[in-house]
């Protein structure tokens, strides 16, 4: 058997990008798999993705040394992994528990591939279920005053525990800036595509109240800027007039749900590269 690695990079666009990476994979007797690339107008930017093998156990550390001249000579931002780990991922929750409960299940399955090494909350209301996978549970508090703490926290089990990503499965705290630069690229959120026009308590309420006719989810990165990161992906469900607000939260946990559990899915095979307010996605 083989073993399997991923590159993926973004470097400014210029003439010989491709053929250096498929040269060097050449020369290292790997074989590409799979090849994905795009080059942004707008930016200047070139992005890939490259899913190879190599026949002869090679060292991931030893193929990332030898790349780094590549990288170096076009002046890239890349990373090679190996295709077969599963990251290491913290879910954060609050008081709805449809998204955390998805994201569980698809994970106990391998629908993701992911390693869930905890569950964190501000409230207790889903330690059983956690519990019932067999997935830590830690209760972090969060007022006004202990927020500051509750951060310093959570970030020391992101060291800690060698957390490549943190997902926000409908967890109800803005984080701090500070916060969000030192985790820059590795928090996922999800929201109702109804921000902004509908902010505040009960937003599916509110929508039924203006007769909307599509329900949406938006997964993003999270950023300083509240529910404004770059969006990794969207989902949407057309409604009737006959529908009731209850019947639209109900679509609206399921569009929330499909829509994490793809943006989740595509980060963990390392498939989004950011553009500055944007991603390349290949999925």
């Amino acid at each position: 058997m083989t073993d399997q690695y991923v590159l993926t990079l973004s470097c400014p666009d210029k003439q010989g990008i491709v053929h250096a990476v498929s040269s060097y994979l050449f020369i290292t007797g790997c074989n590409i798999e799979d090849s994905q690339q795009f080059g942004d107008r707008d930016t200047g930017l070139f992005f890939m993705r490259v899913h190879f093998s190599a026949e002869a156990p090679v060292n991931v550390d030893k193929l990332r040394a030898s790349f780094a001249a590549v990288g170096d000579s076009y002046a890239m931002d890349w990373h090679i992994n190996r295709a077969d780990e599963r990251m290491r991922v913290v879910l954060m929750v609050s008081k709805f528990g449809h998204c955390l409960n998805d994201l569980l299940f698809r994970s106990r399955i391998g629908a993701l591939p992911v390693e869930i090494v905890a569950v964190v909350s501000n409230h207790t209301d889903f330690e059983e279920l956690v519990g019932s996978y067999g997935i830590p549970f830690r209760h972090i508090p969060v007022t006004k005053d202990t927020k500051a703490a509750a951060e310093a926290e959570l970030l020391e089990l992101v060291r800690s525990e060698d957390v490549e990503l943190v997902v926000l499965a409908r967890y109800m705290q803005v984080l701090s800036d500070d916060l969000c630069k030192q985790l820059s690229g590795r928090i996922i959120n999800i929201h109702h595509s109804f921000l902004p026009s509908f902010k505040g308590a009960k937003p599916y309420h509110q929508a039924h109240t203006r007769g909307v006719k599509l329900i949406g989810a938006t997964a993003h990165y999270v950023t300083a800027d509240l529910d404004e990161g770059p969006i990794i992906e969207q989902e949407v469900e057309r409604v009737g007039h006959e529908v009731t607000p209850d019947q639209l939260v109900a679509v609206g946990r399921d569009v929330e749900c499909q829509a994490l559990a793809r943006a989740v899915k595509w980060h963990a095979e390392r498939r989004i590269l950011l553009n500055g307010r944007r991603t390349v996605v290949f999925a």
